[in-house]
């Protein structure tokens, strides 16, 4: 069985490999290895300095050259040493796929290690639960909460919703359901849904889960 190691931001994201994502690449016989990344001595979680990742992703792939490594961090809010952020041809005003695209290419440059293979959400998890907005029902007693999320569902797509500070797909979230955790919440609402329902809808993820299938 082939194992790919996935450096992820956080428990939610740890918890989403290894609820939905895990059996999936098992069946496949791809061992699938969630690492939550370290941020400090003690603390772990967050894309805070890209200089503190670099050398995390470098000793993953060196240590096993037979495994794999990916990354599962959030496009949204990025910070500003991440390769290829603070170049001039950077597509800032472009598509979050196309922003995605640019930087992870900048990022597998930088790491330069023929066993990785860079991703981005686009533009954060949350995005992914856009898939299917009536999930969310049986985690509030409000369905009408649910209508603004249902309305930017029925004519945008999830990887699409733009990644302002106030209209990021998890602020939108937080905004009808206040009560969302997402940790908690994060990772059973996308059991809900489903990897198949998520894949449909989310181009830039589906391609990232073919990449690792191709692996088989």
């Amino acid at each position: 069985m082939s194992r790919v190691y996935l450096l992820v931001e956080g428990q939610t994201e740890e918890a989403f490999v290894n609820e939905l994502l895990t059996s999936h690449y098992a069946r496949l016989g791809l061992y699938l290895v969630p690492i939550i990344v370290s941020t400090s001595p003690g603390h772990r979680g967050g894309v805070v300095r890209y200089a503190k990742v670099r050398p995390q992703i470098e000793k993953l792939c060196k240590q096993d050259a037979r495994a794999h490594v990916t990354t599962l961090f959030d496009l949204y809010a990025l910070p500003v040493d991440f390769p290829g952020k603070s170049l001039s041809v950077y597509p800032a005003s472009a598509k979050g796929q196309d922003k995605a695209r640019f930087l992870e290419a900048a990022l597998g440059q930088d790491i330069g290690q023929k066993n990785f293979i860079p991703h981005l959400l686009v533009h954060e998890f949350e995005a992914l639960l856009f898939a299917q907005i009536d999930a969310f029902a049986q985690w509030t007693d409000d369905d009408q909460a649910l209508e603004p999320l249902r309305a930017i569902s029925s004519k945008t797509l999830p990887e699409d919703i733009n990644d302002s500070p106030h209209t990021a797909p998890s602020k939108r979230i937080l905004a009808a359901m206040p009560d969302y955790q997402k940790s908690f919440h994060g990772p059973l609402i996308a059991c809900d849904i489903g990897l198949d329902a998520i894949r449909a809808v989310c181009p830039h993820f589906d391609s990232w889960l073919r990449a690792i299938e191709a692996l088989a």
